[in-house]
């Protein structure tokens, strides 16, 4: 009888039971009760083809670090407000965040070659030079030029390839350099070789862009900073965008005290000797340079934030393309500049020739009016001769050495100069 019972009530359970998690089932109210764990909703961050520039691949600069911006591992600075909008398309540079492992976040500078207006420009001088129409694949477009076909039947970079291209860097070319920029084009693959069997059609179409609008990048990946070379590092680019170490512009410094104007005086004179005599017997020279060619790490070390005004002269092979050539124009010559430009003979270049131009465009903004009389007064008077092209009495060797002399026993050693502290306490070279 007991045994009955229990059965019976175990048949009227089941029912009550279904009953009951129907009826939590479709009672909101009472399900959230019951479970009280609400998923995390992820922020969602609007990230467009257009503002990245992937809209135009592959007449672009690469894809290789676009993942980082997708996964929210580079994140622009507005993106740490409530807000979580990206910051406006017409700006040329931005500070953003950067991780590995989504804990520890580093400063970056996120780079357009040029601003967002001259690349629509440029856009649109493709379209209506080449294809008689508003607008058009620019792809398509730059693939059906002479100088692109060349590219895709050649195994190598040579300098009539690169001849008429409006970069500083390749107005003297040799083909040592052409096959260092080929073995060492980050934006694929390492092979180490100096064929270009290991680059796609779109591989190369990248590449001549690059080359074609501003060669800042490609500095940056030939001569790394981990060899030692005075540039930020590079760590890759999407759609229009390139992203480096971050550097604060040498103008910021301007008003500094004065022993961090004498140290950045005496850096920037180590990297102008640096650029004209190295080991690999590269001679690098500016074609321009103002408040913002120079950057400086948080640690106090200077580099070259800007390197789109690098010239580049091979001592050791010359230039293998004459002055004539150079002349050669197409739509690749004038995507950012005025097809009339004029280029620089390499005859005429001089190892004074960045120097003088340092002495007058930075050099007094850094250092005026900062020591005292005697000291300044002998600072002002190089720099008024440095500035007239330093006459005949002497090259810019002598020049520098002058200078560094005046401004070595300003400078002091203390924790604010990280890049050499404390070496510098144990070391006769500061």
């Amino acid at each position: 009888m007991g045994r009955w019972i229990c059965c019976l009530c175990s048949r009227v359970a089941d029912p009550l039971m279904l009953l009951l998690v129907l009826a939590l089932g479709s009672n909101p109210s009472t399900a959230a009760t019951a479970s009280p764990s609400v998923p995390h909703v992820k922020p969602s961050y609007s990230f467009g083809r257009t503002f990245l520039g992937l809209d135009k691949c592959n007449a672009c600069i690469g894809t290789s670090i676009c993942k980082k911006f997708f996964k929210e591992e580079i994140r622009f600075d507005t993106w740490l407000s409530s807000h979580l909008k990206l910051p406006p398309s017409s700006l040329l540079s931005y500070s953003g965040n950067y991780t590995d492992d989504a804990k520890s976040w580093r400063l970056v500078d996120i780079t357009r070659l040029t601003s967002k207006y001259q690349h629509d420009r440029a856009d649109k001088r493709v379209c209506t030079s080449l294809l008689k129409t508003k607008t058009c694949s620019l792809e398509r477009a730059l693939r059906r030029t002479q100088r692109f076909q060349k590219w895709l039947r050649a195994k190598r970079l040579t300098p009539d390839l690169v001849q008429g291209l409006p970069s500083p860097m390749l107005r003297c070319p040799s083909q040592r350099l052409l096959d260092r920029i080929v073995r060492r084009y980050a934006e694929v693959p390492d092979a180490g070789s100096i064929y270009m069997d290991h680059l796609t059609d779109r591989d190369k179409l990248r590449l001549l862009y690059t080359l074609a609008v501003n060669s800042h990048p490609i500095l940056l990946q030939i001569f790394p900073s981990v060899e030692g070379w005075p540039f930020p590092r590079y760590l890759g680019s999407c759609g229009r965008l390139v992203v480096s170490a971050s550097t604060r512009p040498l103008r910021d410094f301007f008003g500094a005290e004065p022993e961090v104007a004498a140290d950045l005086a005496l850096q920037l004179l180590a990297v102008l000797r640096s650029m004209a005599t190295n080991d690999l017997n590269y001679f690098f020279y500016f074609t321009r340079v103002d408040a913002g060619t120079f950057g400086v790490f948080s640690n106090g070390h200077l580099f070259i934030r800007d390197a789109s005004t690098l010239g580049v002269i091979d001592k050791e092979e010359g230039s293998q393309l004459i002055d004539g050539q150079q002349e050669y124009k197409d739509i690749f010559s004038c995507l950012t500049v005025d097809c009339q430009s004029a280029f620089v003979s390499c005859d005429s270049i001089r190892e004074k020739h960045s120097l003088v131009m340092v002495c007058q465009d930075l050099l007094p903004k850094l250092l005026t009016g900062k020591f005292q009389p005697p000291v300044q007064e002998r600072i002002d008077a190089f720099l008024q001769r440095c500035a007239r092209g330093l006459g005949d009495d002497g090259g810019a060797h002598e020049a520098m050495a002058e200078l560094a002399e005046l401004l070595k026993p300003l400078r002091s050693c203390d924790s604010r100069f990280a890049y050499r502290y404390p070496d510098c306490r144990y070391s006769d070279k500061y």
